[in-house]
């Protein structure tokens, strides 16, 4: 078997898209300075039925997807402008809970870790006006069928939330990838302008988005 280098395995999934197709519920709180400077928050849960799916099938999820405050270390020293400030964890029956905070020089530092390959996000711009893309989920391709079930119904109660803060004020759009934008999400929440704005949407929406589903930070 390949042996896998870790740092780089670490990198490739400090994007939260990357976590969010290795788990199920992830929170991401990102507010900056009128420098650009910030810090970033996340949150996620790794149900323990889904990394008991990837042990079955042999992917050992466990193993691709950084659970241990050293994991996060090697990865803060590879991303230039990044730093980490704290890390807990905590279990339950159902799920892994892991928390992060870290701090950013610039909206240029924090990119790498939203998206470690530059493939589903963007960012132009400047901390006094400009945007940031993130592809949550390019499109819904042809799975199979049981594992689509199984992971709707263990998905159900969980979500993806990104939050944002601005120095001065900011919106949020989702769109599809027709640049269509959507008003709604079934069982979204939405906050979509002011100095903070959020959205909330259910994870088994975002994973089974037919036109893929995007979401845009604009100030």
């Amino acid at each position: 078997m390949k042996k896998r280098n870790p740092n780089i395995m670490l990198l490739a999934i400090c994007s939260l898209f990357i976590v969010l197709s290795s788990c199920l519920g992830v929170s991401a709180d990102i507010a900056f300075n009128q420098n650009g400077s910030g810090t970033v928050a996340v949150e996620y849960r790794i149900s323990r039925a889904f990394d008991a799916l990837g042990k079955l099938d042999g992917n050992d999820r466990w193993n691709t997807i950084p659970v241990g405050r050293a994991d996060f270390v090697r990865t803060m020293d590879r991303l230039p402008g990044m730093k980490l400030k704290s890390f807990s964890s905590k279990e339950d029956k159902k799920d892994l809970f892991i928390n992060v905070k870290m701090e950013f020089e610039n909206l240029n530092a924090l990119m790498p870790f939203i998206d470690a390959n530059g493939l589903r996000s963007s960012f132009s711009g400047d901390a006094h006006s400009g945007r940031i893309f993130m592809a949550l989920n390019e499109a819904k391709t042809k799975n199979n069928t049981a594992l689509e079930k199984f992971i709707a119904e263990i998905s159900e109660s969980y979500s993806l939330k990104l939050t944002m803060s601005f120095p001065n004020e900011g919106r949020i759009k989702i769109t599809n990838n027709k640049g269509l934008t959507l008003d709604e999400v079934p069982g979204s929440i939405i906050i979509s302008s002011g100095k903070k704005v959020s959205c909330s949407l259910p994870l088994n929406s975002v994973l089974s988005a037919a036109d893929g589903i995007n979401v845009e930070f604009l100030w």
